[in-house]
């Protein structure tokens, strides 16, 4: 028995020797030293399974060389040199390092030509050996981006100039006339609003035919929140028409968000409840168009009520209409209620120019007039806005890169005594920078300014919470004018969970009572994506330059945002 076992094992060990020794060893070389080196530079694999792929790595050889300009190379007869290797003598003869590219003036623009050359003469234009394909193949790019998609370019009349030096004719086949865009087809949600082909990817029948650029605009579609490419477009071409095949489907865009909020009650020393609701329809009709509904209830006894209405591309046009309520009410002091409408123009998919009007009207509540602080008005604004906003698809959990609104105000506030100029200023931006795919950078600035020559309590700005000033409490600071900082370091530890560290910093001024402040928060939070939706968790202190820290300051902001 142990005999047998040693016996197999002698064979398996001599057949594996043999299995092995069957591959086959190429070696090439030239006739000298130098062209050994020039062989040796191009590179070639020595080991091969078979005799048809040696013969296929000459023929791979022969290409390299033809690009490097050795175009009359010659290869001699594969010689055995024992069972396993084989030889092959290679005489490279001349190189040649330059070609002369003969044109036709009307076929082809000096700009292109300069593209590619940096040696461009009226009828002729000079290329390195080694640049001849990939400028030829550039050069038939940009023809079939002008609306030849079958255009072919080929070298004829191939000539010898001087030594080192080749001349050749360029020909270029057209194939047909000029390719316009004839039809466009949506294929997965035959409902999708058309006029986001026309206004916002900027693709209407009629254009001249450019592959290249048709897939880019396409690929915004998944920068929209109801909808998203499932694969590349598709071109149909027939004898007098180009059709092109879009693939999209309907994606989950309505969203319900709130959150729960509690921390300590300085003055009751109790612990406070605060939350909101928010309620966002998104392209419910098949138009585009979205609604959203906010109701917020704060601490601070303070009720708020939000709805806005946005419609694109009315009448098939490039402008859009936005809608806005605003109603706020502080406790049993007073009312302000805002309404505002404004028309967008959507410059491409990354860039929109707003302008519109802005009414407030504010009502005292109080009995007494003795709270000067707080009065009557009303107010008009003529308003110019400019937004800017970069996404990054392939992030689920944070889908925009970068986003940019300015907004300004000039308008007149009326009450009963007096009529006063004002200007509003508005800033809001943040960029994600990221460092690597689980680590990244958040940035947010935010800041608005009210210029007048005097104020009144209940026209003030308001911040601070979950989505302002974390580690204070929702909209407990109020300000003339202000400015904060969000920053986050985030972490992710898989594509739909990551953890975040919070430091804010913030200032701010209240001209009616003459504060001039600064405050910090300092905190760490996470988020879940699953298929109810987004859960954040924060836990932040803030607290003043005065203030000493105090763990009693501590909020915890919980925020769920279902898609559905």
């Amino acid at each position: 028995m142990l005999k047998t076992s040693i016996s197999i094992l002698v064979l398996y060990v001599f057949s594996s020797a043999i299995a092995t020794g069957q591959n086959l060893t190429l070696k090439v070389f030239g006739n000298d030293a130098f062209e050994n080196q020039v062989i040796d530079s191009i590179g070639y694999s020595k080991k091969h399974k078979n005799y048809s792929l040696i013969n296929s790595e000459i023929d791979s050889i022969q290409n390299k060389l033809f690009k490097v300009g050795y175009f009359e190379n010659e290869f001699s007869k594969i010689k055995k040199e024992n069972d396993s290797s084989y030889l092959v003598k290679i005489d490279l003869k001349k190189r040649y390092h330059t070609i002369y590219i003969y044109y036709e003036k009307t076929n082809l623009s000096k700009t292109l030509l300069n593209a590619v050359s940096k040696k461009v003469y009226p009828n002729y234009f000079e290329l390195p050996i080694s640049k001849i394909e990939s400028s030829l193949n550039f050069i038939n790019t940009e023809i079939s981006n002008e609306g030849f998609p079958f255009s072919k370019l080929s070298l004829s009349n191939i000539q010898t100039v001087t030594d080192g030096i080749l001349k050749a004719d360029l020909i270029i086949d057209l194939k047909t006339e000029k390719r316009n865009l004839n039809n466009i087809i949506i294929k997965g949600y035959e409902k999708f609003p058309k006029s986001f082909l026309k206004h916002y990817l900027k693709i209407k029948p009629g254009q001249l035919f450019d592959l290249k650029t048709l897939k880019e605009k396409t690929e915004q579609l998944n920068s929209l929140r109801f909808a998203r490419q499932i694969k590349s477009p598709e071109i149909l071409f027939t004898k007098d028409s180009t059709t092109i095949y879009i693939y999209v489907e309907k994606t989950k865009s309505n969203t319900f968000d709130g959150f729960l909020g509690f921390g300590t009650n300085e003055q009751t020393n109790k612990l406070d409840f605060n939350g909101y609701l928010n309620l966002n329809l998104i392209n419910t009709l098949n138009y585009g168009e979205s609604f959203s509904l906010q109701y917020k209830s704060t601490q601070s006894n303070q009720k708020l009520f939000q709805a806005e209405i946005n419609m694109p591309y009315i009448v098939n046009t490039p402008v859009g209409l936005d809608l806005q309520l605003h109603i706020f009410k502080q406790d049993s002091s007073f009312t302000t209620i805002n309404q505002s409408l404004k028309l967008n123009y959507q410059i491409n998919s990354n860039h929109k120019l707003y302008t519109g009007i802005k009414s407030t009207e504010s009502n005292n509540l109080l009995n007494t007039n003795s709270y000067l602080a707080v009065s009557d008005y009303k107010s008009n604004y003529f308003t110019l806005a400019y937004e800017f906003t970069k996404p990054q698809f392939y992030n689920l959990l944070f889908p925009i890169n970068s986003k940019l609104y300015i907004e300004t105000g000039l308008g007149k506030r009326k009450n009963a005594d007096t009529s006063e100029k004002q200007t509003q200023l508005l800033l809001d931006a943040f960029k994600i920078f990221n460092l690597n795919k689980k680590n990244s950078i958040y940035l947010r600035l935010n800041g608005s300014s009210l210029i007048s020559n005097n104020y009144f309590e209940n026209e003030l700005y308001r911040f601070g919470g979950i989505n302002s000033m974390r580690g204070f409490e929702e909209n407990s600071l109020l300000a003339t004018s202000y400015g904060f900082i969000n920053t986050e370091y985030r972490l992710q530890l898989n594509p739909t969970i990551y953890i975040h560290t919070i430091i804010d910093i913030a200032s701010f001024k209240n001209n009616v009572i003459n504060l001039n402040e600064k405050l910090y928060a300092y905190g760490f939070g996470f988020g879940i994506l699953s298929n109810a939706g987004l859960l954040k968790l924060n836990f932040a202190n803030g607290k003043t330059d005065t203030q000493k820290f105090k763990f009693s300051n501590s909020q915890v902001h919980l925020s769920l945002t279902a898609l559905f």
